[in-house]
């Protein structure tokens, strides 16, 4: 393996890695889990994806794209060969503005791609907190949303066409099929490839089969949840123009806001959220909207309990705002002690246990400020909330950094126990949100638990992070046992095991579970039959290993304490001081993007 990697290194333009000190940086993501890749390329060309997979076919080994790396439930991390596109294939190729499209490749910087689209008065709508580092192949590969997803949805509505290269490395380019067009896919005579005209026939077959249809629209989530990222998109297939009647598609679409008919048939529904698993994307067009209105304010909601701002969201999603945030005590303390986040507390009046920050997007100041004082007489009615500042201007960006701050902050709790990320993407209805948070805070008391809760409770999402310590027996075997009961809450309300952050190793264990057996099998054939020797991204939504193995911190596990010259004291010794380094990926920042970031990653754009 080692000779045929060296005369692979040689065919690529780009570059192939194969020492322990790059492998070691690519062994893990922002999640908790670390598995050490046979690998690290740096591919430059197509060619050069086409050659990584000619490779991983002959020498039955894998592929595991990566752009951030800024996945939470690891999914860019394997035992295969980790392919970063991020350095050569971040070009915006194409940008039409009197069809509002942009064409790009997958390692354009979502905040980046915004900035070039700015003077066209255009704007690419889904975003993460991530936004200044996540790019548009790993959004789509996770089909990303963010805090205004109640405004633009998730990455996949807005996924026209994707060119990729499939298992066999033929090129393919996806995108909506008339009912004839999809047909001649079926029948080989318009497809790239025999492998293309079989993927066709084969989710013809699966949808098409009314004990398939019947399953998936009685188990996947309930049709109001928008954020839905468990398992492969069969739901959003199932409700498109072959499959589906007018009727049935008003009836079991999964979307709120439905067309009249349903949409005709396009296969970046499925492969965007599939997480890498069915084929290598190497360009993406995006539709694109008008630029929000530049007059933005928010209404800054403290609250006495996280249960009272769960029920005063639910007063503010009525008002159409264009984000309704989270901000619990716990992450607010954790902005106390940091030097750049404690200037952006300037609205925080006392040590208020929750925060909701409504945003109101509008053409004029005054439409703004109506909207804001609307929504404070309704909350006072309802008896919910104490103190509503306004913030405006310049401002607004402050409360925002400071919301998004959380997940970064949250690492620097000093010690062995952290706020994990285990069950911190479900989502539910916003009206069952209250119910919902005040079950799963019984279940984390049961076992002497607690959470940080923050982020998108106007989709029905909040990021949950229990603090667990994953290097004692214990604090494995809560992590696993967590996981199991939260999934089942989360069936009872039929929700989504995973709003945005997706399967990855950490969900997949549960998807049966969550979709019913039924429905994994059918996930199963989607993959088999798009890539048929597990070249892409193994181990991934479906057939995953146990959740609790590959961690990145393994049971009674030692903590070396080594003397340094300077005192990390604070931190408990220099290793746990660099554990506060969740992977969220803030070091990736270009100079584009301004604040705190690292200097010799702007000048290489290289992780090591």
């Amino acid at each position: 393996m080692i000779n045929a990697l060296e005369r692979l290194g040689k065919q690529l333009q780009g570059d192939l890695f194969t020492d322990s000190a790059t492998r070691i940086l690519y062994a893990t993501d922002a999640s908790a889990y670390r598995e050490m890749p046979l690998a690290v390329a740096v591919p430059q060309t197509v060619d050069d994806l086409k050659r990584l997979i000619q490779f991983a076919n002959d020498f039955n080994t894998s592929l595991i794209p990566r752009t951030a790396g800024t996945s939470l439930a690891g999914q860019v991390v394997g035992n295969g060969i980790v392919v970063d596109v991020s350095k050569y294939f971040n070009k915006i190729l194409e940008i039409n503005t009197t069809e509002k499209w942009v064409r790009v490749q997958p390692g354009v910087v979502r905040d980046e791609l915004n900035m070039a689209l700015q003077p066209y008065g255009l704007f690419f709508g889904p975003e993460t907190s991530t936004a200044n580092r996540a790019m548009i192949g790993g959004m789509v590969g996770n089909n990303s949303c963010g805090s205004n997803s109640i405004v633009y949805g998730s990455t996949r509505e807005h996924v026209l066409e994707i060119k990729v290269l499939l298992a066999d490395g033929s090129e393919a380019i996806f995108k909506e099929l008339s009912l004839n067009e999809f047909q001649a896919k079926c029948n080989d005579d318009n497809a790239a490839s025999p492998l293309e005209a079989a993927i066709y026939r084969q989710i013809r077959e699966l949808l098409s089969n009314p004990e398939n249809q019947k399953q998936i629209r009685d188990n996947f989530p309930k049709a109001v949840i928008e954020r839905r990222n468990t398992g492969y998109a069969l739901d959003i297939l199932l409700e498109t123009e072959p499959f589906s009647t007018a009727e049935e598609y008003r009836t079991f679409g999964p979307y709120v806001q439905k067309a009249d008919a349903p949409p005709p048939f396009n296969f970046c529904k499925l492969i965007a959220g599939s997480e890498g698993t069915l084929a290598f994307i190497t360009e993406i067009k995006l539709n694109l909207v008008p630029r929000p209105p530049e007059k933005v304010g928010l209404v800054c909601v403290h609250c006495n309990s996280i249960d009272e701002s769960l029920r005063a969201n639910i007063i503010a999603v009525k008002h159409r705002p264009s984000a309704s945030e989270l901000i619990d005590h716990y992450v607010l303390e954790c902005t106390k002690a940091n030097i750049e986040q404690r200037q952006n507390r300037f609205f925080v009046q006392g040590d208020p246990q929750a925060i909701l920050v409504v945003e109101f997007s509008k053409d004029t100041a005054e439409e703004v400020y109506e909207a804001a004082n609307q929504l404070i007489i309704d909350l006072q009615s309802h008896g919910l909330g104490y103190y509503y500042p306004i913030v405006s201007g310049a401002d607004v960006k402050k409360v925002w950094a400071l919301r998004k701050a959380g997940l970064g902050l949250l690492g620097n709790i000093p010690g062995d126990e952290k706020a994990v990320a285990v069950i911190e993407d479900t989502a539910v209805a916003v009206e069952d949100l209250p119910a919902y948070i005040r079950e799963f805070n019984a279940i984390l008391k049961k076992y002497g638990l607690y959470s940080v809760h923050y982020a998108h409770a106007g989709s029905g999402e909040l990021h949950l992070r229990p603090i667990i310590n994953l290097k004692t027996e214990e604090g494995n075997r809560l992590f696993k046992t967590i996981a199991q009961e939260i999934a089942v809450l989360v069936k009872k309300y039929n929700g989504s095991l995973s709003g945005e952050h997706g399967d990855g190793r950490l969900r997949g264990e549960f998807i049966a579970q969550m979709v019913g057996q039924r429905c994994y099998e059918m996930f199963r054939e989607v993959k088999q039959t798009w890539d048929p020797k597990g070249i892409f991204n193994p181990g991934k939504i479906v057939d995953t290993p146990p959740m609790n193995q590959f961690l990145r911190y393994q049971p009674n596990q030692q903590t070396p304490d080594y003397q340094t010259v300077l005192d990390f004291g604070a931190s408990g010794g220099i290793l746990r001081h660099a554990e506060q380094c969740n992977g969220s990926g803030d070091c990736r920042k270009s100079h584009l993007s301004g604040g705190t970031m690292c200097p010799s990653y702007m000048a290489t754009r290289s992780e090591k």
